[in-house]
């Protein structure tokens, strides 16, 4: 009984193939197989003892489990390359997958530094660990196509922004927190320290650490400290400078200044005292600057003990760490206190400067005004004004003449 011929095997036999009962699939033709169509018609149906074809269904059905197979086995290699070079095969296709990023402009507030000489990795590297962007390669692109430029400096940003919200903040100068710092004429050194930290964010104990290193700041061999050197002004500091660098820039500004003011430098630290003594002595007048280094003068040439309050108000800071700033008149405990800076006990200029002196001190100190003053007092200490006496009885008159002024404005400042 003849056996039908399943799907696999129609698959394997070509459907234009003649039927050769005898196997030999390349033999000639046997007389009962016809050549052409002509005389397959003029032959007549086949005998129904002898092979025939299989249907054209089965063949068709044969041909499209071998599509579906085929189709399969492709799929399957298909899936295995994705699985493993996806990252391949896309940068060959153009298939670019885009990087991860946020949306949107971001909440809550964090902050990035740019320092000078940063490049685009740099600042790249500083929004991702601030937790700004989400992906190194989202804000990166953004810098190849558009190639701006920054400036170094203290950045305010959102967290989770988009790329192109960080790029956008980033441009804008509203964002931007410089590290500026006012130093003010004639405060102290401690006062000096604290502005600065409070400007930069470096602690106050680093400022102090570094001013103990006092040769690496290259300062004349009299100077015991830093007091005095840190010139007073207005400073705009880089992000990411230390202590010592930040007062490395003011002592190096005041060198510049006493340079320009034409002080040899073995004078410098008598100048710097004489200033700084002008510096918080004087009122707000610049003829009271020039009277002031002149009483400085007249009483050092006749040997008077200068006897200037503010030395007894630093000198007591000094020896006793007390950094509150006391009235204009000396306590009796700061009148007699045997430091080396209270000019009521000891003759001739302090060791060394008592504040931070400006150009117009420096200047007064080495050119005093002319005249015979050995005495001076602030009448009124809203305004500066101030009495220069030649005698003590003229002096004691406007001595009394600021104390009816305190009597009448009750001034804190009056003590």
């Amino acid at each position: 009984m003849a056996q039908d011929h399943d799907g696999w095997e129609a698959l394997l036999t070509s459907p234009s193939a003649p039927n050769n009962p005898s196997g030999d699939r390349f033999g000639e033709p046997t007389e009962s197989t016809p050549r052409t169509r002509r005389e397959a018609k003029a032959a007549g149906p086949a005998d129904a003892s002898g092979p025939s074809r299989p249907p054209s269904r089965r063949k068709w059905l044969g041909w499209l489990i071998a599509v579906v197979v085929i189709l399969g086995l492709g799929a399957g290699s298909v899936g295995f390359v994705w699985l493993n070079f996806e990252d391949q095969v896309r940068k060959v296709m153009g298939w670019e997958i885009p990087p991860e990023d946020y949306t949107g402009a971001g909440t809550g507030e964090t902050s990035i530094v740019i320092k000078d000489g940063d490049n685009g990795e740099d600042i790249t590297r500083s929004l991702l660990e601030a937790g700004v962007i989400k992906s190194f390669d989202a804000f990166y692109a953004l810098l190849l196509k558009e190639n701006p430029s920054f400036y170094p400096g203290n950045y305010v940003l959102a967290e989770k922004m988009s790329a192109r919200a960080a790029l956008d903040a980033l441009l804008d100068p509203a964002n931007r927190v410089e590290l500026t710092a006012l130093v003010v004429e004639g405060k102290s050194s401690w006062d000096i320290y604290e502005t600065l930290s409070a400007a930069t964010e470096i602690p106050v104990a680093d400022f102090e650490a570094a001013a103990a290193d006092l040769a690496s700041f290259g300062l004349p061999p009299e100077a015991t400290s830093l007091e005095g050197y840190l010139f007073p002004a207005r400073y705009t500091f880089q992000p990411g400078m230390d202590a010592h660098s930040v007062l490395q820039t003011m002592v190096d500004r005041m060198r510049a200044s006493l340079t320009a003011a034409g002080v040899a430098p073995a004078d410098e630290h008598r100048v710097l005292t004489i200033a700084s003594l002008i510096q918080r002595e004087a009122g707000s007048s610049l003829e009271d600057f020039a009277k002031v280094s002149r009483v400085i003068q007249n009483r050092i040439d006749t040997g008077m003990k200068l006897q200037f309050d503010s030395t007894a108000h630093y000198g007591w800071q000094w020896a006793h760490g007390e950094r509150e700033e006391s009235s204009v008149f000396s306590t009796s405990a700061e009148l007699k206190d045997d430091n080396p800076y209270n000019t009521y006990v000891h003759t001739g200029l302090p060791p060394g400067p008592i504040g931070a002196p400006g150009d117009d001190a420096i200047a007064a100190a080495l050119n005093p005004a002319p005249g015979d003053w050995v005495y001076f007092v602030t009448v009124n200490l809203d305004t500066g004004e101030t009495v220069f006496s030649v005698t003590g009885d003229q002096h004691n008159a406007a001595v009394k003449q600021l104390q009816n002024w305190c009597k009448t404005t009750k001034s804190p400042n009056c003590g």
